[in-house]
């Protein structure tokens, strides 16, 4: 009796083991397949992205002739430089960094401003003026881009530049501004009180203190400020129809596929182009968006 309760013992051990052996194996399995699931998915997903690449690196012939792939035969990287000159794709490509540059700073700088004071002062009729500046959130586009393209032309900005940039800044304007009075009011009162017993004003507070401090929320928003007045089509389309040297890179595709009968070869190079930019400025934007977030997520 003494020798069997061991044994017992030992055969439950060892059929717990195999129990655990065999859960162990059939996770594996389960996380293998959907491994397996996630990266064919994910390869559809940037198909269409590779694709593009390789085809911006293929002749004109085999941009038909070798259909799907996106591995070219022969790779011709001089389409890259007869887009830029040929398409005047450099003239489209510094008219978008001019505006999506000073849309981004102007943004981020009244934005900002305008997100500390109403955050951090009371003034009478506060509750008022933020439900009408919500209100515009929900306005289409559409609506308001007749009134807007009057009074454009009323100030003689149309076929600039600086229409496109002002109508970027101002549309905006709210969501950022929104943004920036939720982050400023999450700041301990602490910081403001001490900064005012060591002799600060109102506007050094802000340069001084809050605007630093806010530096995960600028990379962020100016990440997505910088994609959204980058890709923009509607509002350089409208406000410089009337003068084709100050199209934007997205205008420019647009323009280029009915002006060249669609030479797709320099089209996708063009394409890849104008995508160099997004991506360089996502990475090195990168670490402060992910601390935004966690910020955001642990508060």
């Amino acid at each position: 009796m003494a020798t069997s309760i061991p044994q017992t013992t030992a055969r439950e051990i060892e059929r717990r083991r195999k129990q655990v052996n065999n859960f162990k194996q059939r996770k594996n399995a389960r996380r293998l397949l959907l491994h397996a699931i996630l990266l064919v998915c994910g390869f559809f997903w940037v198909y269409p992205f590779l694709w593009a690449l390789g085809s911006s690196l293929k002749s004109e012939v085999g941009f038909f002739s070798e259909g799907l792939s996106f591995i070219p035969k022969e790779f011709q990287w001089q389409n890259y430089a007869d887009a830029w000159t040929q398409a005047t794709f450099g003239q489209y490509f510094f008219n978008t960094v001019i505006i999506t540059v000073l849309t981004v700073a102007f943004t981020l700088t009244f934005t900002s401003m305008a997100g500390f004071v109403l955050a951090r002062t009371n003034f009478p009729g506060k509750k008022w003026l933020v439900a009408l500046i919500a209100i515009t959130l929900f306005l289409p586009h559409g609506y308001t881009i007749v009134p807007v393209f009057d009074l454009i032309q009323r100030l003689g900005l149309l076929d600039t530049l600086w229409s496109v940039i002002v109508v970027e800044t101002a549309g905006n304007m709210v969501f950022s501004t929104f943004l920036f009075m939720g982050y400023f009011a999450t700041i301990d009162r602490e910081l403001e009180d001490a900064a005012r017993v060591d002799g600060a004003n109102f506007h050094q507070l802000f340069w001084q203190v809050m605007f630093p401090l806010a530096r995960p929320m600028l990379a962020t928003l100016g990440l997505f400020t910088f994609i959204n007045s980058w890709n923009n089509f509607l509002i350089p389309l409208v406000f410089t129809l009337g003068n084709s040297d100050l199209r934007t890179l997205p205008v420019g595709l647009y323009a280029f596929i009915a002006q060249t009968s669609t030479n797709w070869v320099l089209l996708c190079a063009a394409s890849m182009i104008s995508l160099v930019p997004t991506i360089l400025v996502f990475v090195f934007t990168q670490r402060h968006v992910i601390n935004a977030f966690a910020g955001a997520v642990k508060g």
